[in-house]
This record gives C-alpha cells, structure tokens and sequence, in this order.
C-alpha cells in the first residue's frame, strides 16, 4: 500500500480525480480525519471537508507509482 496527500478543493478537481481513478482496478480510500470513504465514489468525496487535505491510500502496489505521477497536480505539498 502507498500513501499520498492530495488536494481536491474544488468540484472540477473532484471530477478529474474520480474519473482519473476509475481508469484503474483496485481498491482506492481517501481519509479525512476519523473518515475513510471509497475514492472512487464522487458522493463520498462530497462527503469529506474538501477544504483540508485528504490522503489518498492505493492498495495496488503494481501500478501506486503510475498513478501517483498522474495525480501530480492533486498533490499536496
């Protein structure tokens, strides 16, 4: 499992991610504090407070480092 730190602090953010994350198989959480939502799912993700940073857990070790460099403009430094 890799772990990074993303910002989605935006609707159309909201958008970009979930359709970028749904290209791959595989389980995808994002946490926000004590909540952990599928990233997969647009209705979650409104769930979470969009204004702090949330982390992004890839289960799929094969393909973590693809993805991450696809999320580059979603990270948080």
């Amino acid at each position: 499992m890799k772990s990074v730190t993303i910002s989605l602090n935006s609707i159309e953010k909201v958008k970009q991610f979930v359709n970028l994350i749904n290209i791959y198989d595989g389980d995808f959480d994002l946490s926000s504090g004590r909540y952990i939502i599928d990233a997969k799912s647009i209705m979650g993700i409104f769930s979470l407070d969009l204004s702090k940073p949330l982390r992004l857990d890839i289960y799929n070790d094969s393909y973590a480092d693809e993805i991450i460099e696809k999320l580059n403009t979603f990270i948080h430094a």
